[in-house]
């Protein structure tokens, strides 16, 4: 009889448990919690713990598996291999072969699915009561709903019962539920993470997203979720995406016309959102926000609804068989309605949603990202069913736009309002998404760490004015390039001061035979199109080259000519610039 491995310390230093434990922790917690509205399918517990049981003997014979002990729920429109997809209506039930490959991605990780989380059907709504599984209550207040449509995934998350969850996100549906529950919701770029295998609800302005309790931790599933080729809809990082925030980035925030659908609480509570971000090093701009709200109402009161039925409306709308059992009547009337819009409609929005763009994004020039209140309010169960569209339509208010206008996001939690959580979203650019991880880290608090997902980037060591703190420090941070980490050098260069200003040294390897110095830099990943530009730039007597470092590695970074060192005081002694600089005051 095999045994499973012991827990032990994880890539970031603290226990982590097996797979055998987490999985028995999940369905503990699942018997505990009281939300079985959250699922539409749970998986066999034997099952789980024979998958679970294999994953950590395979970690224990050595196999990498970065998720190995994490669990997740997967939003049922996406599809599981072997267990039902119902988009939330069982009628339209059925039993793929396949994984989804963002599931698939996630598996081969080794993280593990406990089941298929409820949503509003055919993930049409962001509050999570439209579904014949019943209504998803809140995680912290079951009077309240959960947010849609991606219900059961965050409630999931936030219990506890497991470590992340799949959504997915056309109008808000990932970031909804994120703000009412207290956890994060990571909306990427559209097209990072492949979309097939998912139902589609507005095929353009779809995308995959993932629920988890921290940035970093969302950002690691991102990471897995991105490690592949796009799917026939998918997009790839751009040579020039950035790879992180600027140090001082610029916030833009609604003027306060653009927030005058808030209560007094709840704008006090975005305006502590601001405060803190100030308080971290941010600078705050105020802008108009009129043409992102614009956008917003072309989602569903303009002729973009047509792609809801162009998904699905065939299936509610047959004409031989008539409506098909369990469907909403909510969600019916809203997507049959939107198989009447006539073509020249949706040409016209489009032209719009093009003008629309162009205004929005000019209302961003000079800003790194955009702030908004998540939602405007939390409602009850009550207020939703007395009011089912009215109380929809209001919920994506500050979410709808951000799909049709290409952007990026990060929802996170930001306070709480009348005791209940109160949530932000940080809106940035498409391909932006490491911009918006990091300064929704300063709404947070969470230390900024290594880069769990993005953009790959091509590494560049740093050793005189181009450090962190240094005169020409802003032209990586300018270019989107990431502080790695502090280097040293094998002991075989010495360093020169060089005239000029600003000042620098000089960096050149030794020969053989001479004797060499250990000198401190700074690593930095940086975008690949970055690369080229700062070679292109560099002044005489400043070269690229191969620098080896302490641990063997061979990088790219900064040298000098040797022929510039002639007559020029050596500061090898010092082992580093910003020594020689310390010495010198």
């Amino acid at each position: 009889m095999s045994h499973a491995p012991a827990a032990t310390p994880d890539r970031r230093g603290t226990v982590s448990p097996t797979a055998v434990e987490r999985v028995e922790e999940s369905l503990r917690l699942l018997a505990e919690a009281a939300r079985p509205e959250a699922w539409i399918v749970v998986r066999d517990a034997d099952e789980l713990r024979a998958e679970a049981a294999e994953l950590d003997l395979r970690v224990a014979g050595g196999d990498a598996l970065p998720l190995a002990g994490l669990v997740f729920g997967v939003k049922d429109n996406i599809d599981v291999a072997g267990l039902p997809t119902t988009a939330g209506c069982p009628g339209y039930a059925y039993r793929p072969k396949e994984d989804a490959p963002a599931v698939a991605r996630l598996r081969a990780a080794g993280a593990l699915v406990i089941g298929k989380t409820a949503l509003d059907q055919f993930a049409t709504g962001l509050v999570g009561t439209r579904s014949p599984y019943g209504a998803v209550r809140s995680a912290g207040d079951p009077a309240r709903v959960s947010g849609g449509s991606s219900s059961g995934s965050a409630v999931a998350v936030a219990l506890g019962i497991v470590d992340f969850a799949l959504g997915t996100d056309t109008a808000g549906s990932g970031r909804v539920p994120a703000a009412f529950q207290g956890i994060v919701g990571l909306k990427p770029t559209l097209g990072l993470v492949p979309t097939e295998g998912v139902v589609p609800a507005a095929r353009s302005f779809d995308c995959v997203t993932v629920f988890a309790r921290s940035v970093r931790a969302a950002e690691e599933v991102g990471a897995v979720l991105d490690a592949g080729p796009p799917d026939a809809g998918g997009r790839a990082w751009p040579a020039d995406a950035p790879l992180a925030a600027p140090p001082a980035p610029v916030v833009a925030i609604p003027s306060p016309e653009g927030l005058g659908v808030l209560a007094s609480d709840w704008l006090a509570a975005f305006e502590g959102a601001v405060r803190r971000l100030e308080a971290a090093g941010a600078r705050v701009r105020r802008i108009d926000i009129g043409p992102f709200l614009r956008a917003a109402e072309l989602l569903y009161e303009g002729a973009f609804a047509a792609e809801r039925y162009a998904a699905v409306g065939a299936f509610l709308d047959d004409p031989e068989t008539g409506p098909a059992p369990g469907v909403d009547p909510q969600v019916r009337a809203i997507i049959t309605a939107a198989g009447r819009l006539p073509a020249h409609r949706y040409a016209a929005d489009r032209g719009l949603l093009t003008e629309l763009r162009h205004q929005a994004l000019a209302r961003l020039d000079g800003c790194d990202a955009l702030l908004l209140p998540t939602a405007p309010e939390h409602p009850t169960l009550a207020e939703v069913a007395a009011d089912p569209i009215g109380v929809n339509s209001r919920l994506g208010l500050f979410t709808n736009f951000v799909n049709l206008l290409d952007l990026s996001a990060v929802a996170v939690p930001a306070g709480e309002v009348n005791g209940g959580p109160f949530g932000v979203t940080v809106i940035a650019r498409a391909f932006a998404d490491r911009v918006a991880g990091d300064i929704a880290r300063l709404v947070t608090g969470e230390p900024a760490g290594a880069p769990g997902w993005g953009p790959p980037g091509l590494p560049l060591v740093v050793f005189g004015a181009h450090l962190s703190g240094q005169p020409l420090n802003h032209q990586l941070t300018g270019a989107g390039a990431r502080l790695v980490a502090e280097v040293v050098t094998a002991p075989e260069y010495r360093m020169v001061a060089l005239p000029g200003e600003p000042a620098r040294p000089g960096l050149l390897r030794v020969a053989p035979d001479e004797p060499g110095h250990a000198l401190a830099g700074e690593l930095w990943s940086l975008p690949a199109a970055a690369l080229g530009r700062f070679l292109a730039a560099l002044p005489a007597p400043m070269a690229l080259g191969r620098v080896r470092l302490a641990d063997g590695r061979e990088i790219t970074g900064f040298l000098c000519e040797p022929h510039a060192t002639a007559g020029v005081p050596d500061i090898s002694r010092h082992g580093g610039w910003r020594a020689y600089l310390a010495s010198r005051a």
